[in-house]
């Protein structure tokens, strides 16, 4: 299968802190907290390293690992940073015919500051990944494209969105996207609009929160699908979406998100596991447990994993537990490839951790 990544590119320089050499504060009444730096002093750090990461490179990496042959569409700077990626995608077989440069900005860079928990801090220059246009996108980018894969795209780039949908859709591929919060804020309707022209949408849960008040207001919302919630369901199935003072099923949600055209919808809920609307009703996958090194790049293994498998064909209670495990897999290191598994030791590996990681199936009420 030949699959097509589009997204960023960038380099990832990430820094660990010993937990003794940082404070970290917790709200009292709030689920945020925070790394306290203290101004003027030079921290020593346990380690410095840099690596080439992305939502576009990770996502091609994963793919290529299980056997996809992957080529990755992302626009880099004219600099050593841009070369450094280049070699990366060459050193994983990823294919770099679609990599474009530019000098109007520098490949994109990101800082990582991980402590305590290691769910880093993360500061962003986005540079050339900002600037995709639609002169990048010729009608034949697509051909022979099985998959297409679209990760977060920002400012100029998101512009370019409902083009590459279409474009990818006219070819026949599979299409899936997993956008970003500033993505899904700043061009909303323009967003549901293309819905039609995705067979897999990825979302994590303040990305859903954040569409619920919008989608009630569609016409879609009208012919929601029921669910009988059990008293035993996952939180997030009893709890619902909430944003702004507003709440919203998540059936409610999904099922609106399905009538606006897209055939699968894929929620992630850290670590209250992963949801995923079809047909027969909505699929729960628990989180695999391990002890993190860095939490970055977990949500591109999950749903590039559940996107490649699924697209090849496996069924839902295969493809939610091998994004788990490949999730899992990654965090597990401080960077975002290093983890990624290939196919048959993920297929070994869903295998062992079959019943830990059972899906469970929560039917539509009949019409």
């Amino acid at each position: 299968m030949k699959a097509i990544t589009v997204g960023s590119a960038m380099i990832d320089i990430i820094t660990l802190v010993r937990s003794e050499d940082i404070e970290r504060v917790s709200m009292t009444n709030a689920t945020t907290s925070f790394l306290l730096l203290e101004q003027g002093k030079k921290i020593e750090a346990a380690s410095i390293t840099d690596h080439v990461g992305g939502g576009a490179v990770n996502a091609a990496v994963s793919m290529r690992r299980l056997g996809l042959d992957v080529s990755a569409l992302v626009k880099i700077g004219h600099d050593l940073n841009g070369a450094k990626v280049r070699e990366r995608l060459s050193a994983e077989k990823v294919g770099t015919d679609k990599v474009i440069e530019t000098d109007k900005a520098g490949t994109g860079t990101a800082v990582m500051l991980s402590s305590h928990d290691r769910n880093a801090a993360i500061f962003t220059l986005r540079g050339a990944n900002t600037l995709l246009q639609s002169r990048d996108l010729q009608p034949d980018v697509f051909v022979g494209a099985d998959l297409v894969y679209v990760t977060a795209l920002s400012d100029h780039s998101a512009d370019c969105f409902p083009l590459i949908l279409q474009t990818a859709k006219a070819q026949g591929a599979f299409v899936s996207a997993n956008p970003g919060i500033r993505q899904l804020t700043s061009r909303t309707s323009v967003f549901l609009d293309c819905l039609s022209n995705l067979d897999v949408l990825a979302i994590n849960t303040v990305e859903a929160s954040a569409l619920a008040p919008t989608l009630a207001a569609t016409d879609a919302s009208k012919t929601t699908r029921a669910m009988v919630v059990p008293d035993n369901a996952p939180q997030l199935l009893r709890r619902g979406l909430s944003f702004g003072g507003y709440t919203m099923s998540l059936p409610a949600a999904m099922s609106c998100l399905r009538n606006l055209g897209v055939d699968r919808v894929l929620i992630t809920d850290g670590g209250g596991g992963a949801y995923l609307a079809d047909d027969a009703g909505i699929h729960f996958c628990p989180i695999l447990k391990v002890q993190m090194a860095g939490s970055a790049g977990a949500g591109d293994a999950f749903t590039s994993t559940f996107v490649a498998l699924t697209a090849l064909g496996k069924a839902v209670d295969i493809a939610l537990p091998a994004a788990a495990i490949n999730a899992a897999s990654v965090v597990s290191f401080i960077d975002t490839q290093t983890g990624l598994l290939a196919q048959d030791t993920l297929m070994a590996r869903v295998a062992a951790y079959k019943e830990q990681l059972a899906v469970r199936t929560f039917p539509w009420s009949e019409p």
